[in-house]
């Protein structure tokens, strides 16, 4: 039996433009994935997370946005907005999946995962 390594492409989404975003903000966007939360730090990087806290869910979109970090809404857990890992305290008790973010021509593109040979 032979096995074959899967191979994971990426379909590249226009979701909007950079200015849309707000410095040390957020906007959710909505993908067949589920909510992504993009974010825009206050020197100017992009980061994409999936829009849910990993303690309670919740909406990471809605957090403060400080450093490479977003503090959530609900009980002030804050996550890396690279890796999507608690930090502090927290650290080592859960993530928020990250979504690979491209920024081309002003506008933010986020992939979406296809399978392909």
């Amino acid at each position: 039996m032979t096995v074959h390594p899967l191979h994971i492409e990426h379909a590249w989404h226009d979701v909007g433009a950079v200015d849309d975003i707000p410095e040390r903000g957020a906007r959710r966007v909505s993908t067949a994935q589920g909510d992504v939360a993009v974010f825009r730090t206050g020197d100017g990087k992009v980061f994409a997370l999936i829009d849910r806290c990993p303690h309670k869910h919740g909406p990471l979109s809605q957090g403060i946005v400080h450093g490479h970090s977003v503090t959530c809404p609900l009980h002030a857990m804050v996550i890396d907005l690279a890796s999507g890992e608690l930090t502090g305290a927290d650290a080592g008790k859960g993530c928020a999946p990250t979504v690979p973010v491209s920024i081309r021509d002003g506008r933010v593109l986020l992939a979406a995962p296809t399978v392909g040979s």
